[in-house]
């Protein structure tokens, strides 16, 4: 009997594992389908889930096997000890948003604590005066004051680092694609200081996971609050509703109420649209979702009272502080005030009538109301189709097929939000392997420049030179004023002026011209140097573009080689666009000082030489542009 036992124990093992055999075979991408070699599904896999592959990245894909590689990035969790390393001069990147308010004071602030303390008087004050000028900087350093705009420079910089040296180069897209779904702008000078601690804390540890959750982490988070106004949303009905009817007998919030309605009067602010608007239209419904006017005024009315806790001695919320500061934590709780991290839901300022949302009624719940909105939205299958589509338009192609939005949008509903079944989903379809989706895409000015730096090997020191690049093609990082975000279309992005610069950047990338930027151009090729330029044409394509076919692009390119006026090309782009390298206007952290910018003139230094002449031809090539 035991026998008999042990051996159906082994045969059912054995059987366990045959079918676990037959799964994993099952379960390979469908790139065959298409007649893609492996190597070739390989580069393509990296074109769109990296930002930029060279040759060695392909065999590794190769060897380790197409499926582990994407598990392993949606994984995320490579130590990255290179890029934590050029990350650890930044000492703002990290900070809290209380350390922020506190270190970075808006120009308003600065303006009113040196009037404050002294350092100026009220009707002297001048910003175009280089005596007041002086005067603020005295404040600064006095008090360990710190311009934003070095705050914006870490912060741009560690982007750019990050995508160039992270090995979760997953992580790294997806985070730039969730941020562009969710945007907050530096434009807007009220949510600016925010926008940092928006993408580290709430974008980035959150792209893998359940779309809810990302959802209510954008919608507490102060940058949104503020970009979209919600923080100063008031219910219309605050005197009639019934938290309220009882308030005599509450000091606390009778205090509350009375600060809540002398703000609105001063500001002359009550509902407020907004974000309402947008949380259907652009960050979950979409426009097509089946909401009406109606709905927003009403899932405005239940998002009032979400707002910004008090951060900083002098920021966002400091009168309210001090009255908190002398009630005490515990009466927030005891009264229905809600504190989480650096949101906070203020019942006074909520509208507690009878709201109906699509048809479901939300009454009287305060903070939850909120929560059962965002969650209602979070899992309507609208909500399904309309990011099924986005994350599909990011990764396959401008015009996804239907067939590939339906089958994402019904995992999408079927795993409750979860993102990586969605990625796992789009992947693992045929229609992103077809032949409609190879190297349809268009890469934006940052993902361009990006590969361009990977694809060169190149060592950077000065990310900062990289970002007056990007923004000169036409992307000002972090800084698309609309709630949209960078339209994701090869139309938006490539047009004659456009090309023009990225060819600009190319050739002045691969002449060494932009300080900060180091490549080795022989090294890609092992230290042979080409014959001619034709044979470094052909040779240095097959590099930078590996797994195409490249013989038409090859002899578009040719006529370049001869053009005369290429050298005077590279010296103009050269001298436009970049600096030179010296420790005279470089700071300690590698960033240009604009003071000394302005009046200085810079000289053309050297003469490209034929190989950079056509690497550059190469990375502002039509073809390069395409992933």
């Amino acid at each position: 009997m035991k026998k008999t036992a042990n051996k159906f124990f082994i045969s059912f093992m054995i059987l366990l594992v045959f079918c676990s055999f037959i799964r994993s075979e099952n379960n390979l991408f469908p790139y065959q389908q298409f007649g893609l070699t492996k190597r070739q599904a390989a580069a393509h896999l990296l074109n769109r889930f990296t930002y930029g592959a060279t040759e060695a990245d392909i065999d590794a894909v190769e060897k380790m096997g197409l499926e582990k590689w994407f598990e392993q990035q949606l994984k995320g969790n490579f130590t990255d000890k290179e890029l934590q390393q050029k990350l650890s001069s930044f000492d703002a990147i990290n900070l809290s948003n209380t350390a922020v308010e506190n270190i970075y004071p808006r120009n308003a602030q600065l303006i009113t604590l040196a009037v404050k303390n002294g350092y100026v008087k009220k009707d002297d004050i001048k910003t175009d005066d280089k005596a007041y000028k002086e005067q603020i900087q005295s404040l600064m350093r006095d008090k360990g004051y710190k311009p934003q705009q070095e705050l914006f420079r870490q912060f741009i910089n560690q982007k750019i680092l990050r995508a160039i040296y992270t090995q979760n180069q997953l992580r790294e897209l997806m985070t730039d694609f969730w941020f562009n779904h969710f945007n907050v702008s530096l434009t807007k000078n009220q949510c600016a200081i925010y926008v940092p601690a928006f993408e580290r804390d709430v974008i980035r540890p959150n792209v893998f996971g359940n779309f809810e959750d990302l959802l209510f982490a954008t919608a507490k988070s102060p940058a949104m609050l503020m970009y979209l106004d919600n923080f100063s949303s008031s219910g219309t009905d605050l005197s009639s509703s019934n938290e309220m009817s009882d308030v005599t007998e509450k000091p606390f919030l009778r205090k509350m109420k009375l600060a809540n309605q002398n703000k609105k009067a001063k500001n002359n602010k009550g509902l407020n649209e907004n974000y309402a608007r947008e949380v259907m239209e652009l960050h979950t419904l979409g426009v097509e979702g089946g909401y009406t006017q109606s709905d927003v005024t009403q899932a405005a009315r239940v998002l009032t009272g979400w707002t910004i806790a008090p951060m900083g001695e002098n920021g966002y919320g400091a009168n309210i502080k001090k009255l908190i500061d002398k009630v005490g934590e515990n009466n927030l709780t005891k009264n229905g005030f809600i504190r989480q991290g650096d949101f906070m839901f203020v019942p006074t300022r909520h509208d507690s009538g009878e709201k109906t949302v699509l048809g479901k009624k939300f009454d009287s719940g305060g903070f939850d109301e909120g929560v059962a909105l965002l969650k209602m939205l979070a899992h309507h299958s609208s909500t399904a189709k309309f990011i099924s589509k986005k994350i599909a338009t990011r990764f396959v192609s401008d015009h996804p097929p239907q067939s590939l939005i339906d089958k994402m949008s019904e995992s999408f509903l079927k795993s409750k939000g979860d993102i990586k079944t969605v990625l796992l989903t789009m992947v693992n379809a045929p229609e992103f392997w077809s032949a409609d989706a190879l190297r349809e895409k268009t890469k934006s000015p940052f993902e361009f420049t990006i590969s361009a730096v990977k694809i060169l090997g190149a060592s950077v020191n000065q990310p900062y030179q990289l970002y007056h690049w990007i923004t000169k093609m036409g992307q000002q990082m972090y800084s698309y004023q609309a709630p949209t975000g960078f339209p994701d279309n090869g139309q938006y992005w490539i047009n004659t002026g456009s090309l023009l610069n990225r060819m600009n950047f190319g050739l002045a990338l691969a002449a060494q011209r932009i300080p900060g930027i180091r490549i080795d151009l022989m090294a890609l090729n092992k230290y042979k140097e080409p014959e001619s330029a034709e044979a470094a044409l052909t040779t240095y394509s097959k590099i930078f573009m590996p797994e195409r076919k490249l013989d038409s692009t090859i002899e578009r390119l040719k006529p370049m080689l001869t053009d005369p006026n290429l050298e005077t090309k590279v010296a103009e782009a050269a001298t436009k666009y970049i600096t030179p390298l010296g420790m005279d206007i470089v700071d300690e952290q590698g960033l240009m000082k604009e003071e000394q910018l302005k009046n200085k003139k810079v000289p053309v230094v050297g003469i490209s030489t034929m190989l950079s002449q056509v690497v550059g031809i190469i990375i502002g090539s039509p073809e390069f542009q395409r992933k």
